[in-house]
């Protein structure tokens, strides 16, 4: 079933469902109050749970009709295809293991998706769920937050534009704290869900993909290490990461859970042969621009001349915490945009879509398998 041609045609409502984010989730109701904040669809259906208990008692609380309050997965997607009224998309937001199973079958009835990362860690299965999106005429995104802060757009138009001249290198880290001590035996469990067996390469997809978002470089090789630093955790905490791009830019990464001090430490250094800048997720709002024998700037969003697009992201007032829910809002927002153009009548091939998507991830799949591949064989350099 071709999605586009299922949408109701002068329906221009945007409906989702939510797939898991029942009571006791965390991820789910961020992403709820991230669609609700551009006030572009409406939540209409849901299976929030494996227990059927909590889906309907999450969605009595959210206002949902217990006939939208499915079962299962399964259940949620062959019913809501079938309604006249149907859900437009669905937001995955399961514990990491689950998501290809969802997607797919929501996908394959002719929904669109929008799923949490990782969808998949293995390589095969990302390209069949990019392809199942691509033949069924689907959008499929993946909610990879950092890409809705306005100066992570800002640096891509500077870089695209040419103001920082060729790049030559490029430095990104992801660093936490979330697994830090022994102590956090407790939440063992949370952080296995949050970042799956090996968390180290889990955070490493963020910093994969918001090099080739800003950049747009290509990976031609990389040399990677993995560590764990816990003989009492069962995954991975530290990836150190050298790489050789296609053009000849160079770039090194580190990703670690083990960062006591830092709550979400992802930051961007992009060396050209005119400049450079650099970023920081902690102060999301500046961009540190440094051009060959000038003094150093620093861009506001609130101050200085950002891209249109960039601006169109900008959306709520600055506040130290406003980052954390208007960045995947805006991803959100990219997604629906794309949405309702299609709704609308445009193929989805014109529409121009901004936001990371399947492709994306198959690139950042690929990325992290090649880094497995290089730290198991001694930090051999691989291909890619």
């Amino acid at each position: 079933m071709a999605g586009q041609g299922s949408l109701t045609q002068g329906d221009t409502k945007i409906r989702y469902g939510m797939a898991s984010g029942g009571q006791g989730a965390f991820i789910g109701d961020v992403y709820g109050k991230s669609v609700a904040l551009g006030g572009m669809a409406e939540l209409a259906a849901g299976c929030f749970s494996l227990s059927l208990e909590n889906t309907l008692t999450t969605g009595r609380d959210l206002g949902i009709p217990s006939d939208r309050c499915y079962e299962t997965f399964g259940e949620m997607a062959e019913t809501e295809a079938k309604r006249q009224d149907k859900i437009d998309f669905v937001v995955i937001v399961s514990p990491n293991g689950a998501s290809f199973d969802i997607a797919a079958a929501f996908l394959s009835r002719g929904i669109h998706v929008m799923c949490d990362k990782p969808i998949t860690m293995e390589v095969e299965r990302a390209r069949e769920l990019a392809d199942l999106a691509k033949r069924n005429n689907l959008l499929c995104g993946v909610t990879r937050a950092h890409a809705g802060y306005p100066a992570i757009g800002q640096i891509r138009e500077m870089v695209r534009g040419g103001e920082i001249g060729e790049i030559r290198f490029v430095n990104a880290e992801y660093h936490q704290e979330w697994t830090a001590a022994l102590a956090e035996k407790a939440r063992e469990a949370q952080a296995s869900r949050e970042a799956g067996p090996d968390s180290a390469q889990g955070i490493a997809f963020h910093v994969e993909n918001i090099v080739a978002r800003t950049t747009g470089l290509k990976i031609k090789s990389l040399c990677a290490r993995i560590d764990n630093f816990s003989e009492d955790r069962a995954s991975y905490d530290t990836a150190s990461i050298m790489l050789d791009y296609e053009g000849g830019a160079k770039g090194l990464y580190w990703s670690s859970q083990i960062a006591s001090g830092y709550s979400s430490g992802l930051r961007l250094r992009i060396l050209g042969s005119g400049g450079a800048i650099q970023w920081s997720q902690e102060s999301p709002d500046y961009i540190e621009i440094f051009k060959t024998g000038k003094p150093g700037e620093q861009w506001s969003r609130n101050k200085n001349g950002f891209h249109p697009h960039s601006r169109n992201f900008a959306r709520i007032r600055r506040s130290p915490s406003r980052g954390h829910l208007e960045a995947p809002a805006n991803a959100y927002k990219a997604y629906m945009d794309a949405l309702a153009k299609a709704k609308a009548g445009h193929a989805l091939n014109e529409i121009g879509a901004d936001f990371p998507d399947a492709e994306m991830e198959v690139d950042g799949v690929k990325f992290i398998n090649k880094c497995i591949e290089s730290s198991e064989n001694g930090a051999a350099w691989v291909h890619c």
